[in-house]
């Protein structure tokens, strides 16, 4: 185990239309027939403003492979979803228009959904999706199994162990910030929110907890009530009239501060209590989506300086990003080296240069600079990182599976 392992050691509101994704004719073979077996073919799946369709509605349990195109115009995400359309099996996320992702998952025989959500916003468009039995164990055997056994039961321990960090760290800040100690709510902020960013996918695997604890304001949809981390955070970096669409900014009185410091250790103890619940487990398929998805919130978050559009401390959260990838990486990095040398050693190479960028900016012991303060050829040399990254990032899961 790591030093970085060592030292560290669902549910989605979808009220979704039934027949808007329609397969088409005929259903295409398109799942591997076992955790070992390689799939005859990608599912493919066309996702438009008002519809999310599929080369099939079903697929032999096993590897399988979803290739989703954005046919539409706005950016969009996919997801596979439990029978109870609730739980987040997997996903893949910001898939701009033009481009195509896929998104490979093992899956046992059962009833699932899948799930366009185009614009990333609002209710979405689902429909169900059946795995048969194909005769052949989902997932790998032998040696291989016992490393993934050993990868998965390593994560969840440090996901637990984030969790509890998290809540510690939240209700510290919360009491804080209720009490109006704003110079020591501002200090408490961005070293809270890693334990938080290194493990967002777990977080977002139930659902709702996501946008209660972490929507940015310029994702809030009209008419709903805004609550989490960006709330407090606008609030503690009051923004300039010209900052805030030309309105004066209205500071929440005591009473809604006490609402918002209490809504957000509730919903993270929310947190805690899933990831510790019994039964609960994350599967090696699912770690491998979970650290492309954290490189992914650099690249569409984090690097453009949006995340924390009102601190800048956004390289607090770009650091936790990359933390929480290379922890799933490495809990899976003795398959990859066993089935993929030259990946493994390209992965860590990759990891090396964009941690060694990121400290050129700070370190969680003495702080980071603001966002605000990197000059254009700085934020260009820390995308092009993450760019290298994520291409080789791309292919862990399939080569995991593929074991």
């Amino acid at each position: 185990m790591s030093r970085r392992l060592a030292t560290a050691a669902g549910l989605v509101a979808l009220a979704l239309p039934l027949t808007a994704c329609v397969p088409n004719d005929p259903p295409a073979a398109a799942a591997g027939t076992g955790g070992a077996a390689a799939a005859a073919g990608p599912l493919t799946v066309s996702s438009t403003a008002d519809a999310c369709t599929l080369s099939a509605d079903t697929a032999p349990s096993g590897t399988l492979r979803f290739s989703v195109t954005n046919d539409g115009t706005d950016v969009t995400e996919f997801y596979l979803l439990a029978e109870d359309g609730l739980r987040i099996v997997s996903e893949v996320e910001n898939i701009g228009p033009g481009l195509t992702r896929d998104l490979v998952v093992q899956a046992e025989p059962g009833s699932y959904w899948t799930a366009c959500k185009p614009g990333m916003v609002g209710d979405g468009l689902r429909s169900p999706f059946t795995v048969t039995d194909s005769g052949t164990p989902v997932g790998p055997t032998g040696d291989t199994a016992e490393l993934l056994a050993a990868a998965e039961a390593s994560y969840l321990a440090y996901v637990k162990d984030q969790a509890g960090a998290l809540i510690a760290a939240t209700q510290a800040f919360a009491g804080a910030y209720a009490s109006g100690d704003d110079a020591a709510a501002r200090a408490q902020y961005a070293p809270a929110r890693v334990h938080w960013e290194r493990i967002e996918p777990v977080a977002e695997s139930f659902g709702d907890l996501d946008p209660l604890l972490d929507l940015r304001e310029a994702d809030l949809e009209e008419g709903a009530v805004w609550s989490g981390w960006h709330l407090v955070e606008k609030d503690l970096w009051q923004p300039a009239l010209e900052a805030n669409g030309g309105v004066a900014y209205v500071p929440l009185t005591p009473e809604q501060r006490a609402t918002a410091a209490a809504d957000l250790v509730t919903y993270t103890q929310r947190l805690v209590d899933q990831v510790n619940a019994p039964g609960f487990e994350v599967e090696a398929f699912q770690i491998g989506n979970g650290a492309k998805e954290l490189l992914d919130e650099v690249a569409t978050g984090k690097v453009t300086g949006e995340e924390e559009i009102w601190s800048h401390t956004d390289l607090w959260d770009f650091a936790a990003n990359v933390d929480g990838a290379h922890v799933a990486y490495e809990v899976l990095a003795e398959v990859v080296e066993g089935e993929d040398a030259d990946l493994a050693a390209q992965l860590e190479e990759r990891f090396t240069e964009l941690e060694g960028l990121l400290a050129r900016h700070g370190s969680y012991a003495a702080g980071f600079a603001g966002y605000d303060t990197l000059t254009p050829d700085e934020v260009r040399a820390l995308a092009a990182a993450v760019d290298a990254l994520s291409e080789p990032l791309s292919q862990l899961t399939a080569t995991v599976t593929s074991a």
